[in-house]
């Protein structure tokens, strides 16, 4: 799994286009997804892409890759509680970039704290679905 590269996105993100498009823009959860994987099949990385709703879902895909390449992750509003997605990425070997599409910081107080910031190799956030791309270039950059 040297070359596999996990896009991990959590709550609501399923919802991306039609979800608060004046946050999140316009562009669906399979969009985002489908160039994320051009880019990184043109790099010559495989990438696996999965969606939950579920908090245990989350970290069985987490666990699942255990020792892959990286791990690009949107824990969505799981971000600011989850302390069991938390000791999830603490406990694998990958490296896990968070990301967020909106600019966290600049939102409601409560959005302004990661619980997994402290356990992911960065945090990439404000930049719409670039945010991701962004985060996949770090790991090409490696």
């Amino acid at each position: 799994m040297e070359n596999t590269i996990l896009l991990l996105n959590g709550p609501n993100l399923n919802l991306l286009g039609k979800r608060e498009p004046t946050i999140y823009g316009s562009q669906t959860l399979t969009e985002i997804e489908g160039q994320f994987v051009e880019i990184g099949s043109s790099h010559g990385l495989q990438v696996v892409c999965a969606q939950s709703n579920s908090e245990g879902a989350l970290i069985d895909a987490l666990h699942a890759h255990f020792s892959c390449k990286g791990i690009v992750l949107n824990a969505g509003a799981l971000t600011h509680y989850s302390i069991a997605i938390r000791d999830a990425i603490a406990s694998i070997e990958a490296p896990v970039i968070e990301v967020h599409m909106s600019n966290i910081h600049a939102r409601e107080s409560f959005r302004h704290t990661s619980v997994i910031a402290p356990v992911c190799r960065g945090q990439i956030s404000g930049f719409g679905s670039k945010s991701y791309e962004l985060a996949l270039l770090a790991f090409l950059n490696e």
